[in-house]
């Protein structure tokens, strides 16, 4: 009997999707390009499930019933390509690639293209959950031909990650949407992630707090508006006790450098590309690369005698300045993302829909968080909403808590502890708000050195100042 779904690559993610998919009524094919993985996957895995084990290419779509759904978990870039080389002279026209990995959205186009001659469907698709998500729920973006979206809507809507009832995924739009979607979600991650380092380091090195201290307070963090998949997991990490003897929490042994796979560097990329301004995440790559330089950090420390200034003042209400900073830095870290995607929209005409990018968002992904059925909201009252923070709940709660937010600022900077996530959130705010900022004199400097020319507030008219005797 042909199997109704296929899939190549047999990683943690490919082995753990295809059990979804299988466990969700779906008899599935498995291939992998070492066979030695799928007997291990067909012995420890998939025993007694409706799973076929192929050992070529070729035996692997004879066995797959037509139109053909084939989900490639490969490595992104050259794991890709090679794939789709080898699929195509097997495949039919109307048979469907997915690709489900991490990869970049312009790749997706090109690959689109690559494929149409033949016929072929290429379809992009984000997937977000690691391990457990990929196993018993992802958060899917999915994005391509939307007659390909319908033919796989019934699977993906059953392997989804499901909150309130509604399954996490939904189509994304045309062409590369589902790959763009997944890069600024993992660019909000990264803004994410390195905003709670930000929180840990003040109450850490600056108040004193010890990393129990913090995993409680995070502990209760997670039971109101900051409640996230990140937060929880920050706080399991922070208390847990180091095995291999030291007799620390095994986040002090962990070595001070972190790594990056490079979406987050794509998003900020991107986000310069097409003029979108996302400093909150732009800081946490800047951040992460700050952090490589171990050796000239430790010089550095030595060389101007570094030393933290402890926090001093009232540590319950610095804490709840350190938590009000945090989610305020966190709503201007997804106003970024979801400004991106406007802008983004009109330039590659995606066809995005915002309130359907937060709603899949809630459940089964790295970034999913309590306040995204808000954010939800805010964009079906108003899907034109220039910005996030325009809207009169999330206005309302940043009034609220900018005095604490500015706090914190002042207390990092006294301190000598370094928030750039943080700060570069309330500058980002900062700028929005103001209705005149110093561009003008920007601008002026680019006419006299260049003749690049202005724009009057007075009058209308593109115009060139001779600002010295000298000039032309």
């Amino acid at each position: 009997m042909a199997q109704a779904f296929g899939i190549v690559g047999l990683e943690v993610m490919g082995k753990n999707i295809a059990l979804n998919i299988e466990r969700n009524g779906f008899p599935i094919a498995v291939y992998n390009r070492t066979y030695e993985k799928t007997e291990q996957f067909m012995k420890e895995r998939a025993q007694g499930k409706k799973v076929y084990a192929a050992k070529t290419l070729e035996d692997f779509v004879k066995n797959l019933e037509k139109p053909r759904r084939i989900l490639l978990m490969v490595k992104a870039g050259g794991g890709v390509d090679a794939c789709i080389k080898g699929l195509l002279p097997l495949l039919d026209k109307g048979d469907i690639i997915i690709d489900g990995g991490n990869s970049y959205y312009k790749d997706t186009d090109r690959r689109v293209a690559d494929c149409d001659p033949a016929g072929v469907k290429f379809f992009g698709m984000g997937v977000s959950g690691g391990e457990h998500g990929a196993l018993w729920g992802p958060s899917l973006m999915p994005g391509g031909d939307q007659g390909v979206w319908k033919h796989l809507e019934p699977v993906l809507t059953k392997i989804a990650a499901k909150a309130k009832g509604e399954a996490c995924v939904t189509y994304c739009g045309k062409n590369s949407a589902g790959h763009f979607v997944k890069m600024v979600h993992n660019g909000i991650e990264y803004g994410d992630m390195q905003l709670i380092a930000e929180a840990y380091d003040l109450l850490h090195a600056g108040l004193g707090m010890s990393n129990d201290e913090i995993s409680a307070t995070l502990g209760d963090w997670n039971k109101g508006e900051l409640e996230s998949f990140l937060i929880e997991i920050t706080s399991k990490v922070l208390a847990f006790k180091d095995t291999e003897g030291s007799g620390k929490n095994l986040v002090d042994v962990i070595l001070d450098k972190a790594g990056q796979k490079g979406t987050g560097k794509w998003t900020s990329q991107i986000a310069l590309d097409i003029g979108v301004p996302i400093p909150t995440m732009t800081a946490a790559v800047d951040a992460r690369c700050l952090s490589s330089f171990k050796d000239i950090r430790v010089q550095t420390s030595k060389l101007f005698n570094q030393v933290i200034k402890p926090i001093s003042g009232d540590k319950k209400q610095i804490v709840t300045a350190v938590k009000n900073a945090l989610y305020c830095s966190k709503i201007m870290s997804y106003a970024q993302g979801f400004h991106m995607f406007q802008i983004a929209d009109t330039e590659f005409g995606y066809g995005l829909n915002l309130p359907e990018n937060a709603r899949i968002w809630r459940a089964g992904c790295i970034i999913r968080a309590g306040f995204l059925d808000r954010i939800t909201d805010a964009f079906k009252k108003n899907p034109k909403l220039p910005n996030l923070i325009h809207d009169e709940n999330f206005k309302r709660e940043i009034a609220d808590r900018v005095a604490d937010w500015r706090q914190v600022i002042k207390l990092s900077a006294e301190t000598g502890i370094a928030t750039p996530a943080f700060s570069t959130s309330l500058a980002y705010f900062d700028g929005l708000r103001r209705e005149r900022v110093p561009a003008n004199v920007i601008q002026g400097q680019r006419d006299f050195f260049g003749s690049h020319t202005y724009e009057r507030t007075d009058k209308a008219g593109i115009f060139h100042t001779k600002w010295t005797p000298e000039h032309n």
